[in-house]
Parts: structure tokens; C-alpha cells; sequence
């Protein structure tokens, strides 16, 4: 496939498309402008020439006098006024009668042609004014008013008087000449002004493409400042950063996942590795041999659990791990998964107490559902001392159905509870003898309830103990 060149890639350009658009946008106005004001001002010329053959005909009536003996312009020709109304009175000129006879008529008129008498027998029919456009041979245009000009001893004559158009054709057409021949220097003018507007508008964008060449995962802390206007740049630029916030947050959460993992695998290959090797080197007895390698399988217990839970929390976060939604009963999963913990309990002192309802059915993933029980009493039971209580409460609520599990723990500092849900976060803790998990449970709460459509939200006080609710809605519920 060919790569484009330098022209090709120069039209591609927003800046240019931008300045074409603006371009064509405001040649288009300028002609339809230019078409609007030419139609303006023919109208206007056409209102003047009618007013002026409208006084015409109203100065008519004092200098035309149509009698028995023939056809007399009433006037004194000395008087140089009346001479030159009546001359241009005369200009394009006709009388005739109701028989559609000319009594009268000026040599303009006879070159345009007179008119028909069955259209002079029409004109007086009618008594309204008609108005009509006629050419001369040789393309000369002329504005006729044709009327009733009088009407006396039971006759009717009829005049039609007019003024020449050649002076109004001749300003339309030089405005037409004039305005389109200087449009496309307006156009150009509008061209490079577009192009200066449009380079310096897109300008900060540039800023922002050459910035965001300069990001890497080296430098993710980079920022590009607001420009303060609190335009759509503006909202690009904040929604850019929160954007380089997001992935500079991700990148973190990968070192110190990477950091985790590399932690949580070391430990157990190290202890397995040493038992091996003091088995191998010091051993003396079978007795001593096994209990290393009880030691070892122990450490690869947990390397291989830990393993498994990894890669079950990457299947379900890529989407992997589907859910497999059917009718169940809640309260015979949660009775179950009691019953697992019991001993455990009974062992590290503790009251395992259960609030339920007889039944209550509901679609959800038993398996995932069960886990998600599963983990919050592990947790609950870990971190609560001997002689505390775990407490598992089921209710129907108006929206779905709530699960809540308390204990009397040591509870969560306040700073550390928005990242308990965290993958490997684990509250600090400077009692060395304390049992740690994975880090991964909550983590699997935080999946399983989100996947069900639900919410979790967690309560702590710390010497008092914790109480995580998780909220399934209606909508994912039988």
C-alpha cells in the first residue's frame, strides 16, 4: 500500500479541513449575499420606477384633454417646466379608445407595438391598473402602466404610459459585474484569515499532541497546565491528564503487583529450597528426612494455592471467568458454608453466629456466591481475637436482598479502608505472630460483587471490630 506524501498529508490535516470548511461555508454566504442584495435591488428600482410612471399618470390627467374634435395636450409651451413634463410624458405614450383605436401614441410606443384591442377591451373591463414588462426589437426594456384614463358622453379611453428600464438594467448589471468580480479576492482574503484563525486556535492542541509524544511510563507524573479559558480545549486538556492520572495509577498498581508477586513467589520457593537443601545436607534419620519434606510439600501447599488463586482473579478481571446464573436458595449456601468454618471457629475461640431467614431464592453463581461468603468469614475469623464473634446476617430489602458479616475484631484504621479491596493490600500489623493471607480475598469480594450487579460497603472501628455489606440489587435477583 503506498504511503502518503507531503500533499496528501498536508488535506488530512485538521487545520486544513477546518479552514476548506470555513472557506466554502463563506464563499456560499457571499453569493447567496450578493444574490439576495441583487434581488433587493431590483426590487427597490422596480418600487421607484412604478412610483415614477404612478405620478406620471396622476400628472396626465392635467395636460391631456380628449374631446369630441380629437386628442390636445393642454400646456403653455413657453413656460419651460410644463414643456419638459409633457415631453417626457410623450416618451412611451398611448391613447386609444374602447374600439381599441390609437388616438395618440409617441414613436417609442409605436416601435414597441400597440396593443391588441381585445387587451385594451379587457384593461377597461376591469378599471384596475395592469402592469406589464415589453421590448422593443432591439431588446430595450420598458415598465407600462395600461388603465381607464377617462371616461365621458358613454366613451372609455385608454392609456398606457411607461419609462425605459435601460438605466435600472445597466446599475443591476454593473452591481452584478462588480460584486461577483471582486468576490473571490474577499474570498481569498477570508481564505488566509481562516488559515491564521484556524493555525492559531489549534495552536494549544499542538501543544497537547507534542506533550503527549513526550509521555512515557518513565515520566507519567507530566501534566498539561489549563490554559484558563474554559472552552472544550480546556475539557480536553483536564480529561487528557485525568487520563495520564489513570494509566500513572495503573502503572503503579502493576510495579507493586509485579513487586507482590515476585514477594509472595520467593518466600515459599526460599523455604521450600532451604528445607531441601538441610534435608539434604544435615539429615541424619528418615525421621529427619521426612519432616523436611513434610516442611517443603507444606511451602508448595501454598506456592501452588497462591498460584491458583492468581490465576483465578486474572481470568474473572480479563472477563474469562463467566458467570453461572440459576435459582438458589441464599440461606441454604450461607448455612453451608457456616457449617465449613464452625470448627475452625470452635478452635480459635470464637461464636459463629447466624441471622437468616427460612428461605430465600434468588438467581446468582452458587459457586461464586459461596466464595464470596467464604472469604469475608475467613477474614472476619483471622482477624478476631479468642472469645470474639462472627456474625452473618441475611435480609430481604425493598431493592434485593442485603448480606452483612460483623465480628468483633481489631477492626481497620480509617486511612486504610478504601484499599482493602486491593489486590496483596494488607493493613499493617507490628504483631509478628499474626497470620497473613494472600492479600487476594477481598479482592475476589470486590470481583463477584461487582459482577453481580451489587455493592459492597465496609464499616470499621479499630479495637471494635469491622462489618462489610454487600447489597445484590433487584434487577440481578429471581
Amino acid at each position: 500500500m503506498p504511503t502518503p506524501g507531503p500533499s496528501t498529508n498536508f488535506t488530512r490535516r485538521l487545520g486544513f479541513r477546518l479552514t476548506a470548511s470555513y472557506l466554502a461555508f463563506f464563499a456560499l454566504l457571499l453569493v447567496f449575499a450578493g444574490v439576495v442584495f441583487r434581488r433587493l435591488l431590483v426590487d427597490i428600482q422596480e418600487s421607484e420606477v412604478r412610483d415614477l410612471v404612478e405620478g406620471d399618470w396622476a400628472a396626465l390627467r392635467g395636460y391631456l384633454r380628449v374631446t369630441g374634435s380629437g386628442v390636445t395636450w393642454e400646456y403653455d409651451r413657453k413656460n419651460p417646466q410644463d414643456s419638459f413634463v409633457v415631453e417626457r410624458l410623450r416618451r412611451v405614450f398611448m391613447l386609444a379608445d374602447e374600439s381599441g383605436k390609437v388616438l395618440d401614441t409617441s414613436p417609442a410606443y409605436t416601435v414597441i407595438g400597440p396593443e391588441r384591442p381585445e387587451v385594451i377591451a379587457r384593461v377597461l373591463r376591469s378599471r384596475a391598473p395592469v402592469w406589464e414588462t415589453r421590448q422593443d426589437p432591439w431588446g430595450l426594456a420598458y415598465r407600462i402602466r395600461e388603465g381607464l384614463f377617462l371616461e365621458q358622453n358613454q366613451h372609455r379611453y385608454f392609456v398606457a404610459i411607461g419609462r425605459s428600464l435601460a438605466l435600472n438594467n445597466e446599475i443591476v448589471a454593473h452591481f452584478t459585474w462588480l460584486y461577483f468580480s471582486i468576490l473571490p479576492f474577499f474570498v481569498m482574503i477570508g481564505g488566509l484569515l481562516g488559515w491564521l484563525l484556524t493555525k492559531r486556535a489549534l495552536q494549544p492542541l499542538n501543544e497537547v499532541a507534542r506533550t503527549s509524544e513526550t509521555i512515557t511510563g518513565a515520566n507519567l507524573s507530566l501534566r498539561i497546565p489549563l490554559r484558563g479559558a474554559g472552552d472544550e480545549l480546556d475539557r480536553l486538556i483536564d480529561t487528557f491528564n485525568r487520563m495520564i492520572e489513570r494509566l500513572e495509577s495503573s502503572f503503579r498498581q502493576m510495579r507493586q503487583f509485579t513487586a507482590d508477586v515476585s514477594h509472595e513467589l520467593r518466600t515459599p520457593i526460599t523455604a521450600v529450597r532451604g528445607q531441601l537443601e538441610v534435608a539434604l545436607m544435615t539429615a541424619k534419620s528418615e525421621e529427619q528426612l521426612r519432616e523436611a519434606i513434610l516442611t517443603a510439600l507444606e511451602e508448595t501447599e501454598r506456592l501452588s494455592h497462591f498460584v491458583q488463586a492468581m490465576l483465578q482473579l486474572s481470568q474473572a478481571e480479563s472477563g474469562q471467568l463467566v458467570l453461572h446464573m440459576e435459582p438458589h436458595d441464599l440461606c441454604l449456601i450461607a448455612r453451608e458454608v457456616l457449617e465449613q468454618f464452625k470448627i475452625p471457629a470452635d478452635e480459635e475461640g470464637l461464636q459463629l453466629v447466624a441471622q437468616l431467614p427460612p428461605e430465600y431464592s434468588a438467581e446468582v453463581d452458587r459457586l461464586q456466591f459461596g466464595r464470596l461468603l467464604s472469604n469475608l468469614l475467613s477474614n472476619a475469623i483471622r482477624y478476631t481475637p479468642r472469645g470474639g464473634q462472627v456474625r452473618l446476617e441475611l435480609d430481604q430489602r425493598a431493592s434485593g436482598v442485603e448480606i452483612a458479616v460483623e465480628d468483633t475484631g481489631r477492626g481497620i484504621p480509617a486511612e486504610h479502608l478504601s484499599r482493602i479491596f486491593e489486590r496483596f493490600y494488607r493493613v499493617p500489623n507490628t504483631d509478628s505472630s499474626d497470620s497473613r493471607g494472600l492479600g487476594l480475598g477481598l479482592s475476589f469480594v470486590a470481583w463477584i460483587v461487582k459482577a453481580h450487579k451489587g455493592q459492597i460497603q465496609v464499616s470499621s472501628t479499630p479495637g471494635r471490630g469491622s462489618r462489610f455489606v454487600v447489597t445484590l440489587p433487584r434487577t440481578s435477583l429471581g
